[in-house]
């Protein structure tokens, strides 16, 4: 099994970005997809996650109505639309996949990507 996130990069406030995260090896239709991150000095959160290809995703407060979660199941791939991106976004994004289901909690996770740096400065 393996995960690869991309997409990440500098960004000026305000601007958006698009990160992905690329499965194999996995019955993808399985698994829900997540998309933590991680602050230098601070603990990793939740940003998103997608349970199925149905239900309503979650998102974080601090993300939520900046941020959109989608799979496209031909591609194996999960996708993070960020937009109106702040300097506290920054920070190293890691998606990882789990089954039955996923939540909020790390370990609810049993692959996890390598991670995307993002860098939201002026």
């Amino acid at each position: 099994v393996q995960l690869q996130a991309y997409g990440g990069g500098l960004v000026q406030p305000g601007g958006s970005l698009r990160l992905s995260c690329a499965a194999s090896g996995l019955a993808f239709y399985n698994y829900g997809i997540g998309w933590f991150r991680q602050a230098p000095g601070k603990a990793r959160e939740p940003v998103s996650f997608s349970r199925t290809s149905e239900g309503a995703p979650y998102y974080a407060p601090a993300v939520k109505g900046r941020v959109t979660i989608s799979r496209d199941s031909a591609k194996n791939t999960v996708y993070l639309q960020m937009n109106s991106l702040k300097p506290e976004d920054t920070a190293t994004y890691y998606c990882g996949a789990g089954w039955p289901t996923i939540g909020p909690i790390e370990s609810e996770y049993h692959y996890w990507g390598q991670g995307t740096q993002v860098t939201v400065s002026s």
